[in-house]
């Protein structure tokens, strides 16, 4: 499933008890499925965003049962799948309109959205403008009330690229590794006042993307050279310059030719777990 949502009024991706969540809503409304089929308690996602942060390009699965008998509502092919299109249209019909289901279809043996992926795309806006932010873009763009240079982040940016352990801008868990290989990081000025940079990697571990722009945004403003984000790399000690949840979006995540899918899944679940 290719899954699309704002994440301003959102406790993140992750269910969690009380809170209003993206994979909560999701997974009340797969619930609500044709009678005779059936889903698990919990879906995957390719990668488990925080609260306020946006995606335009998540991918999720979920294992289903077929139906063992035809719907009188849905198309339903002999092998017991429904239409998915018109399933489609039927969990966006209960979900709020800050979230929505792009497109479903029947994945190739071996996919994990998780697991099999093998790099993720992200985005983070900010503006520098003087007097802020567009009022129709404040929800996914932070206000950074000093001129930027993207020279100066860029040329910083090039020193962080490559397999590195990035411990230093990573919020630590108990498990799991902060190696990764960071395959794009690069700032462009698209508007008079408005900033992107574009942000890909293999994987990202928790808060890496946030971390990143925190940093660089501090050389763009020239309150730091631009050789100090390689040296917080190389100290491993975590830097509290950390960007806002609101700027970032999750742009879309790419998978191997299906061939490969479940040898990449088995790969990813022994090198790193978890994966964000």
């Amino acid at each position: 499933m290719d899954v699309s949502y704002d994440g301003t009024d959102f406790s993140g991706w992750a269910r969690q008890p009380g809170r209003r969540t993206v994979q909560a809503l999701l997974e009340e409304a797969l619930q609500r499925q044709p009678p005779g089929a059936s889903v698990p308690k919990s879906v995957v996602v390719a990668g488990r965003t925080d609260a306020g942060v946006h995606a335009t390009g998540q991918v999720v699965h979920v294992d289903v049962v077929p139906l063992s008998e035809p719907s009188d509502r849905i198309p339903v092919s002999p092998d017991g799948i429904p239409d998915l299109g018109r399933m489609t249209g039927r969990w966006n019909r209960l979900l709020p309109g800050d979230v929505r289901v792009l497109g479903a279809r029947v994945a190739p043996e071996g996919f994990d959205a998780r697991f099999s992926a093998i790099r993720r795309h992200y985005r983070y806006r900010v503006s520098d403008a003087p007097w802020g932010v567009d009022p129709l873009r404040r929800n996914d763009t932070l206000a950074w009330n000093r001129p930027l240079s993207t020279d100066a982040m860029n040329a910083a940016a090039a020193e962080l690229l490559g397999l590195h352990d990035f411990a230093a801008y990573c919020k630590q868990r108990d498990t799991g590794t902060t190696i990764r290989e960071l395959q794009r990081l690069e700032w462009e000025r698209v508007d008079e006042h408005l900033l992107e940079v574009r942000v890909s990697a293999d994987a990202f571990c928790h808060s890496m993307v946030r971390s990143l722009v925190g940093v660089l945004l501090l050389v763009g403003d020239g309150r730091r050279t631009d050789g100090w984000p390689a040296k917080v790399l190389e100290s491993g000690i975590r830097d509290s310059a950390v960007a806002p949840a609101h700027g970032l979006t999750l742009l879309g995540v790419d998978y191997p030719p299906d061939a490969e899918l479940a040898a990449r899944a088995e790969q990813t679940r022994n090198v790193r777990t978890p994966m964000t």
